[in-house]
């Protein structure tokens, strides 16, 4: 069985589209977990100061010391860090019914919508760049017929 060229690029263009639609979906749930975060601390609030206690590529952990006394070390770390390292002090927001739950004082959701557009803007070109490379792959010879492999007979 031969599979037909089109058929090649039509289903790798479905692949880079498939990509593309999983990227952009990444980046909207990069926003709408940040804003659902961020009502659930709003919804039952406490505040406390933190030690930040390391960082990493992933996330700024921190300890801090609830209104009940119990000391907390969320071990997802700790929300919109930027600008914050070891050994610092900062005021924290978090919630009294999810304490792991926990961010920067002031900081809000919409923090997110630039790390989520520049996710938009990378994913978008890579997509186009992609489709082109799928576009020259599958016609690099299509205009070309050779008589050896094209089944013509040549006469001499």
């Amino acid at each position: 069985m031969r599979v037909r060229r089109e058929t090649v690029r039509r289903r790798l263009h479905q692949l880079v589209m498939a990509l593309l639609a999983c990227a952009l979906l990444g980046a909207v749930a990069m926003v709408a977990g940040s804003a659902i975060n961020d009502r659930t601390i709003s919804a039952n609030p406490g505040r406390a100061m933190a030690t930040v206690t390391g960082e990493s590529l992933l996330r700024t952990t921190v300890d801090y010391q609830d209104d009940q006394g119990v000391y907390h070390s969320p071990p997802g770390g700790l929300l919109y860090p930027t600008g914050i390292g070891p050994g610092q002090n900062v005021w924290v927001t978090y919630a009294k019914s999810d304490p792991d739950l926990v961010k920067v004082e002031g900081r809000r959701w919409t923090l997110s919508i630039v790390p989520a557009l520049s996710v938009v803007v990378v994913s978008v070109v890579l997509a186009v760049l992609l489709w082109g490379l799928v576009n020259w792959a599958t016609a690099a010879t299509r205009n070309y017929r050779s008589p050896r492999f094209s089944g013509e007979e040549t006469r001499a």
